[in-house]
Formats: structure tokens, C-alpha cells, sequence
């Protein structure tokens, strides 16, 4: 592997964004952050939008900061959250804001949608994606309601790192990691569906050409090389969704694992050849998401730290400032006195999240938890249970045996809910890496460039870059008594 291959990755997150730089030296892969920044939503006129011009000018100073560096980047990859779209005048121009998933507009349509165009069984035969009211699908088809005007006059409509590299290079695609969020494409043809998109008053016309991760999108316009001091630098289409740009940074040696892309929220699932799409993945609303070189990302969401993180704000002082601590004070409570089913409506978006915790523990006869030690327990021990639930449900649908949980992102450096989680699912958990989507959005450029083979090239180099931590599953009767009775509390099957 030649030691002078620098990539340029763009992570944008709901909160905040960063360019990195991505080197591969002696077989090993090392990450250098360039830029930090924020990501603000714009309230104005009734609706929530991003700002899509602040983060391309976020962009172009990342490029600036590694041409004044004298860094020779190879290439260019962006990765963001899913969903959203930008409309495309016949001009070429953004004819408005992208609106955000958290735009209100959407609260009644996926309901008015389900019931009165498609139904949602045939939604989901089509599709195989799980039901949230924030889906593309369902924003278009608000926006279609209410006589939204971009919509109304738009030529094309990107997703939003699309949007970023159409700004870059002045090339329109469909990335297939990033459309597979939308509710719009089938995963078996792995092309936007017809029927979805007419039902919209929408043709495959309206989209850029369908790209799979590692195709070259073009190269930066004159525009872009005036302004950076950069030549024409390629902008790759690495995964753009990040959470499989995040799966595809997962170290493991072969396919039969499982993987737990941990943070604020948990994302549960396996990778695969094929969708899987029937009843019981119905039923139990599970998603099929794009993945790399033709893969599946079959997943389900749970609930993750957003618990602990709505509790910690509540605590204020109440409670250790060092999270440390709260964990090491957990751990010395007795375990399964109060447990909750994590992805219980009422702790989506409660008031007060601790009130929300004790009522429900209140309202299944159980101890009510008093104070910080013996709630964050109740989280700990109740987040290690949904996760041995999810995961027997995957260990049902797939099509090999599961033998390992990878825990990666921010929540992969929590031992004590690592160790939990291999002391309830039964299997060794591998917790590593943190910067997984980055990792994953400069392994895909790398891959493009020839500097690394395959998947399992990779994950091979990953793996030797960073230090990865192993749990050994334990006191499995404790645990399986423990999971008797959150299957009881929660009224689970």
C-alpha cells in the first residue's frame, strides 16, 4: 500500500460537522480532524430548515485549511444524516433550504399517506423500510400538500450529500446508501420505485443518476479550484448515509456478526446479501438500508444514551458532573430492581425523563427508582436487555449464525454497558472503533483509489489501526432471570 494516499472527508451530523483528513501509512489508517463546526437549524416562517449554503462554505474552508497545510488530497468524500432532499431548479440553482426531519409538516402525513395513497403493507412489501413519520416519502409528500413551491418547480431532487458534491463538481446523482433512506427505493432492484415516486407526482426523471459507493461523482468545478487553491480534486461517493458509512468501518474478520452502532440513539442489525423483507420483519419493524459493494444493512432503532443524557440534564447539580462516576455508582447498585422498555412511547420525548421512568416503573408494580445511582441502573441494566431482545430477533431472521456484537461509535467506550451487553446476549462483544463513520467514509475513498482491495481489506486495516476491546459474556443466570422478568415488566415476546 503506497504511504502518500490523504483523503478528505466531510461527517455532517444533526448538531455539528468536521472535515478530516484520512492517511494511510504502513498499513495502518489514522484520522486527523481539520475543522469543527456547527450544523443550526433555521426556524423561520413556520418550518425548520438547514442551511445548506453555511455547510458547503464549511466545506470549502476545510479545503482551504489542507491547501494552506500543503496537504495533497487524493480525493473527496461526504457522508451526513438521511432523509432529507434539496430541490434543483431548471436553472441548476437550489431553489430553497432543504427542510429538516424534525419539520412539524410531517407529524400527520405519513398517517394521511397510509391511509388514503398506499397502504402500508404495500409500502413496506416494497420497500422494506421501517415506518417514521420524518421519511422522504412522507416529507415529499407533506410538501406536495401543502403546495410547496421548490417541490413545485424542481427539476431534480438530491439528497443532501448529493446536494454538497453537486456543489462541488456541478454533478447530479442518487447515491444508493443515501436513497435507501428514503421509504422510495426497493431493495431487491435496489432503483427508486416507480408507483412510490408517481404517487408523489414524481418521475425517476426527478433524480440524479443512481450511484453505488465508490463511484466517482466528477471533479471540483473551476469554481471550487479558484477558491481552495486545489487542482481537480475527484469527489467520491463514499456511503453517504452515515451510519453505513459507520457499518462499513465495522473490524470484523467475517460476515457472522452482529453490529451495535451505539450513541445517542442505537442502531441494531447485521449485513447482508439480500433484503429481508416478511411478515415477521414487518411485524416487528425492522429496515432494509443500502450498504457497500451491494450489501444490506438489515437493522432496527432502539433507544440509546438519550435516556441517560435527558436524565443528566435534569440532575444538574443534583448528580456527579463526571459521567464516570454515575457509572461507577451505578454499577454498585443491585441489578434488575426497576426496569423500563427503553423504546416505550412515553420516553421519546417526555417533559421530564425522570418522572417519565418512575411512573412507569410505578405503573408496573415495580421499586421506583430513587436517585441518580439507582435510575441510571435501571437504564443500564434495561438498555442490555433490549438490546438481547433485538438481538434475538436477528439471530431468527438471518441467514448464518451470529457469533460476535461489534459495538461501535461514541457508546463503544462505555464498559459497563459493553460488559452488560455481552453478559446478556450471550456472545463476545468487540467494542471499537469511535470514529467508525469517519474511518468508514475514508476506507470507501481509499477503496476507489486502489490503495485498499475489498470490505475485508478494510476491516482488516481498521482493525490493526485501533486498539479494540473484548468482552467475554458472564453470569448468564443472573442475566437470563434478569431478562425473565424485563420479558414480564414490559409485556414482551
Amino acid at each position: 500500500m503506497a504511504n502518500d494516499k490523504h483523503f478528505f472527508a466531510v461527517d455532517l451530523g444533526a448538531t455539528s460537522g468536521r472535515t478530516i483528513v484520512g492517511s494511510l501509512v504502513d498499513g495502518k489508517v489514522k484520522l486527523e480532524e481539520v475543522t469543527r463546526f456547527p450544523n443550526n437549524l433555521i426556524q423561520t416562517g413556520g418550518h425548520f430548515y438547514w442551511d445548506i449554503y453555511a455547510l458547503y462554505n464549511e466545506i470549502i474552508k476545510g479545503l482551504q485549511q489542507v491547501a494552506k497545510q500543503g496537504i495533497e488530497i487524493t480525493s473527496i468524500g461526504i457522508d451526513t444524516w438521511g432523509v432529507d432532499v434539496v430541490a434543483i431548479g431548471k436553472d441548476g440553482a437550489i431553489l430553497r433550504n432543504p427542510m429538516a426531519y424534525r419539520d412539524p409538516c410531517t407529524f400527520s402525513a405519513m398517517d394521511d399517506y397510509l391511509k388514503n395513497v398506499i397502504s402500508k403493507q404495500e409500502v413496506y412489501d416494497t420497500t422494506g423500510i421501517q415506518f417514521m413519520n420524518f421519511n422522504t416519502i412522507f416529507q415529499l409528500y407533506a410538501m406536495r400538500r401543502a403546495g410547496n413551491e421548490a417541490l413545485t418547480h424542481a427539476a431534480k431532487i438530491l439528497f443532501v450529500p448529493d446536494a454538497l458534491s453537486y456543489m462541488l463538481t456541478g454533478n447530479e446523482v442518487c447515491e444508493y446508501t443515501i436513497a435507501s433512506t428514503s421509504q422510495l427505493l426497493d431493495p431487491r432492484t435496489k432503483q427508486l420505485d416507480e408507483r412510490l415516486l408517481a404517487s408523489l407526482g414524481l418521475t425517476r426523471s426527478n433524480f440524479g443518476r443512481m450511484v453505488n459507493p465508490g463511484a466517482v461523482i466528477g471533479v471540483l468545478t473551476d469554481e471550487v479550484q479558484k477558491m481552495t487553491g486545489l487542482g481537480a480534486i475527484p469527489v467520491i461517493a463514499v456511503a453517504g448515509h452515515d451510519t453505513a458509512s459507520a457499518v462499513a468501518a465495522v473490524p470484523a474478520k467475517d460476515e457472522k456478526f452482529a453490529y451495535l452502532s451505539s450513541g445517542t440513539w442505537s442502531l441494531m442489525g447485521i449485513e447482508t446479501p439480500d433484503a429481508i423483507i416478511n411478515e415477521t420483519s414487518f411485524e416487528r419493524n425492522f429496515t432494509n438500508e443500502g450498504g457497500i459493494e451491494g450489501t444490506t444493512r438489515f437493522l432496527k432503532n432502539i433507544c440509546g444514551m438519550w435516556l441517560l443524557e435527558r436524565c443528566r440534564k435534569e440532575w444538574g447539580d443534583q448528580a456527579p458532573a463526571e459521567y464516570s462516576q454515575i457509572i461507577a455508582e451505578a454499577k454498585a447498585q443491585p441489578a434488575f430492581v426497576s426496569l423500563i422498555n427503553p423504546d416505550a412511547p412515553e420516553f421519546a420525548n417526555p417533559s421530564n425523563m425522570q418522572n417519565a421512568i418512575q411512573d412507569y416503573c410505578r405503573k408496573t408494580n415495580q421499586p421506583v427508582p430513587e436517585g441518580y445511582a439507582a435510575i441510571a441502573r435501571c437504564i443500564f441494566d434495561s438498555l442490555a436487555l433490549r438490546y438481547r431482545q433485538v438481538f434475538g430477533y436477528l439471530k431468527e431472521m438471518a441467514p448464518f449464525a451470529i457469533d460476535k456484537l461489534h459495538i461501535i461509535g461514541g457508546g463503544s467506550r462505555n464498559e459497563l454497558l459493553n460488559t452488560f451487553t455481552a453478559n446478556s446476549t450471550g456472545v463476545e462483544v468487540v467494542a471499537g472503533p469511535q470514529e467508525c463513520t469517519a474511518l468508514g467514509n475514508v476506507m470507501i475513498q481509499a477503496k476507489t483509489n486502489s490503495a485498499v482491495k475489498d470490505i475485508w481489506d478494510m476491516r482488516r486495516i481498521i482493525a490493526a489501526s485501533i486498539d479494540l476491546k473484548h468482552y467475554a459474556p458472564q453470569d448468564k443466570e443472573a442475566w437470563d432471570k434478569g431478562y425473565d422478568k424485563y420479558l414480564k415488566v414490559t409485556n414482551s415476546k
